[in-house]
């Protein structure tokens, strides 16, 4: 009995994790010795991660989807370059960073980025943002309403590299220095726009709510 435990312990520990069990650098390596449908796991895994962040950051969902679907096709092209020393998911939001900052640049008008809470005092390990009421009564759906649109006009007045650092940072959840390799600047060039991001929000809002 006990040879027989044994036995199937290691045929456990052999077993090859499915698609769904892989972490991402397995499912890189296995679509890179041909293994198609690891790529297609690793796109139902981030295309909603993709689609928010992207959305936040230019505040249009049809456009959005658009540059979801190019930053798979580039990763698509690219992952035998990817360095897989690194990690994939700051690889491909770099990816999808960058779509978002030319999409802004071509753009005449400025984005709307939607935040879902307002917190006075910013709390640097608190991640990501949300609501913190969940009810749903109609005055409470209006008020929220109305706090969004306030929240836009806002936003919509930061600086473009304030945006994308606070979007990563208070939205996706990223590290600083996660944030600093999807960017593409520097650790203490992320921290000195993300404190500006916030200040300049604070001050823009603050009449807004009073």
């Amino acid at each position: 009995m006990i040879e027989l435990a044994v036995v199937r312990a290691e045929r456990e520990e052999a077993r090859t994790p499915t698609l769904k069990e892989a972490d991402d650098s397995m499912l890189v390596a296995r679509f890179l010795a041909g293994e198609r449908r690891a790529f297609t796991e690793l796109a139902d895994r981030y295309h909603v991660r993709l689609m928010n962040f992207i959305q936040r950051t230019i505040g249009d969902r049809e456009r959005a989807e658009d540059l979801v679907q190019e930053t798979f096709i580039r990763v698509y092209r690219h992952l035998h370059r990817f360095d897989q020393t690194k990690k994939f998911s700051t690889w491909v939001y770099t990816i999808a960073g960058n779509l978002a900052k030319n999409e802004l640049r071509n753009r005449s008008r400025n984005p709307l980025v939607l935040f879902q809470t307002i917190k006075k005092n910013w709390d640097a390990d608190h991640r990501p943002l949300e609501w913190e009421d969940n009810t749903y009564r109609p005055d409470d759906l209006y008020r929220k309403r109305h706090l969004k649109e306030m929240i836009e006009g806002a936003v919509a007045q930061l600086p473009e590299h304030h945006r994308m650092v606070f979007v990563l940072r208070e939205m996706e959840g990223k590290t600083y220095e996660e944030i600093a390799e999807i960017t593409g600047v520097n650790l203490g060039t992320v921290k000195s726009r993300l404190n500006r991001a916030r200040n300049n929000f604070a001050q823009l809002i603050e009449p807004m709510l009073d």
